[in-house]
């Protein structure tokens, strides 16, 4: 109950910002220049991605903004320069739930020769509709997290190389959601359950599972840089629930309270993007690695969330889905 008023009234954490700061917010005062940064951000031609990408420009950063759509991307773009002219902002085609795209991405993106510091994780889906992805994959699960794992692995050796050329240290943020608290269970075997049954996916559940493996791919990619001792972190945020447009079928007067009521609990765009932004940003994280952050504040993840137990046996789970055969995506035990 307490943490529920101090998120309503935006009291400040430990961070001194809280559910109420904006991105702008965040990167004002203590952040440094981000003239000598190059990010990565997905899903950066709407919403929080979109904002996230904005804020960053204005403060510097050259920006590589892959999507699906080239014309979304190019939208965006265009609305950045409107706003700040000198931006550098580089426009590229990926789709994340097809592997092959990741690669062909990153083999593009790596015959630019430019630095990578900064990977913003941030593109993802929700959908009521069981689909399977090219590579045999439920669809939700393949593009909020399988094409991210992949991403992220092609392209850590070059961030890892950048950090020890330029002496600035690189930093990977993974977009999660408190949501992965509603999953629980087998993680792999329910996977293959909802690939292979359509009759058994639930999109909210499915939606779940893919935040959850957001949050133990943190985990696990963390413990793996700390032992290679790169000046690399990764580190997952909860941007919270943002305020979009709410229908209602009928006008009343406890009608209007529960929307009311409601509408304190999301947040605006500006709002959403605040604990990206933090996180990749801000010096106080910059020895802070594997944690979840929800209001730009560190959070707690759900038990299974926290298991590195579970974090090593999805990521053992997901470098077989990456190179397996289409027809058969999973570890053997799962057939």
């Amino acid at each position: 109950m307490l943490e529920t008023v101090k998120y309503l009234i935006g009291t400040a954490g430990p961070s001194g910002f809280s559910s109420k700061s904006t991105a702008e917010e965040v990167t004002g005062g203590l952040c440094p220049d981000l003239r000598r940064i190059t990010a990565i951000i997905t899903g950066a031609t709407s919403g929080i991605g979109a904002e996230t990408a904005r804020v960053l420009a204005k403060r510097g950063a050259r920006l590589v903004l892959p999507a699906r759509s080239l014309k979304a991307a190019e939208d965006t773009k265009a609305r950045i320069l409107a706003e700040f002219p000198a931006s550098e902002i580089i426009v590229m085609r990926l789709d994340l739930s097809s592997l092959d795209s990741v690669r062909r991405f990153v083999a593009e993106f790596q015959s630019l020769n430019l630095p990578l510091n900064l990977l913003i994780n941030n593109a993802g889906k929700f959908s009521y509709d069981h689909c399977i992805s090219e590579d045999g994959v439920e669809m939700t699960f393949a593009t909020n997290y399988l094409g991210h794992f992949l991403l992220t692995k092609l392209l850590i050796k070059s961030m890892i190389e950048t950090a020890k050329k330029t002496g600035v240290q690189g930093r990977i943020v993974n977009v999660s959601s408190s949501i992965h608290s509603w999953f629980s269970g087998d993680m792999i075997r329910y996977l293959a359950l909802i690939t292979k049954n359509k009759s058994e996916y639930d999109g909210t559940r499915a939606y779940a599972l893919s935040k959850l493996a957001n949050v133990l791919h943190t985990k696990e990619l963390a413990r793996r840089l700390t032992e290679m001792e790169a000046n690399v972190t990764v580190n997952c945020v909860h941007p919270g629930i943002v305020r979009t447009r709410l229908t209602r079928d009928r006008e009343g007067l406890i009608t209007d309270l529960v929307f009311f009521l409601a509408s304190k609990l999301l947040k605006t765009i500006p709002q959403a993007a605040a604990t990206t932004c933090y996180v990749a940003t801000n010096p106080r994280v910059g020895k802070v690695s594997g944690k979840y952050y929800s209001d730009c504040n560190e959070a707690s993840t759900s038990k299974l969330g926290s298991s590195l137990a579970e974090a090593a046996r999805l990521w053992a789970a997901s470098e077989v889905m990456v190179s397996a055969d289409p027809h058969r995506p999973f570890p053997p035990q799962y057939y």
